[in-house]
């Protein structure tokens, strides 16, 4: 049986609109195919992990003060992810998972939380918490080598600048920044968004996407994946791309 180990850091504090949910999607679909799917959690109290001996590190979001509460016992984890995501460990951020990835973000009332500089994008909050980026967003996207359209729910104040390389283009809502024209932030090894909802049970292919990189990585050769019957997803979807996109 093949075995997929995901490092789930602080999901005591930094689980909004049920990113959680995200790792039970993960865990599911790992299952259906029969791969075993191990998920450890870390968080401030917890001895260093070895972050190199996971596929996976994954991110939830917070608010400014959960971020703000982490900051520094991240800074002390930057040496191990970094070495993790240079060796091909898979980076799953969302939203203050995403933020903390870039050099800093800097909150409503100026304050300056420090990012672990993995990516070269920083976030800005505007002075005006009420200027925030709320709502039902669809991105197209191209990374799995297909188009798909891909749904999700973002609630941000931080506006995220300098993307080089974006997870998809914006066709409802709201993106990086206000009305901006790309959401996320994608490599070979990292999905970053911020798409909540979890995103994932609306989006099977970026789930198997991720689960396909670690096998691929394992197995030092592509894997194909067992096909699951994704209907519901995929019909829920539908009907909310159309909704949105007014088809």
């Amino acid at each position: 049986m093949s075995e997929i180990r995901i490092l789930h850091m602080y999901a005591d504090m930094l689980d909004l609109y049920g990113d959680g949910g995200n790792m039970e999607i993960i865990r599911y679909r790992c299952e259906k195919r029969g791969i075993n799917c191990v998920v450890d959690k870390y968080s401030i109290d917890s001895a260093m992990p070895d972050f190199g001996s996971y596929d996976v590190i994954y991110i939830g979001g917070g608010a400014d003060l959960e971020q703000q509460h982490i900051s520094a016992d991240l800074i002390k984890c930057r040496e191990g992810i970094k070495a993790a995501y240079e060796g091909g460990t898979f980076l799953f951020l969302i939203c203050g998972g995403y933020q903390l990835m870039g050099k800093y973000y800097r909150d409503a009332d100026g304050n300056e939380i420090a990012g672990l500089g993995l990516f070269d994008y920083f976030t800005v909050a505007p002075s005006s918490r009420k200027k925030r980026c709320i709502g039902n967003v669809v991105i197209r996207t191209t990374f799995t080598g297909a188009t798909v359209d891909v749904v999700g729910f973002e609630n941000h104040g931080g506006q995220t600048q300098d993307v080089k390389t974006p997870l998809g283009e914006v066709l409802c809502g709201n993106g990086n920044c206000s009305k901006s024209r790309y959401e996320g932030y994608f490599e070979k090894n990292v999905i970053a968004t911020y798409m909540h909802g979890p995103c994932l049970a609306k989006n099977p292919e970026l789930s198997d996407y991720i689960i396909g990189y670690c096998l691929d990585r394992h197995s030092g050769s592509h894997v194909e994946l067992a096909k699951l019957d994704d209907t519901l997803e995929l019909d829920c979807r539908r009907v909310m791309t159309e909704r949105l996109l007014k088809k």
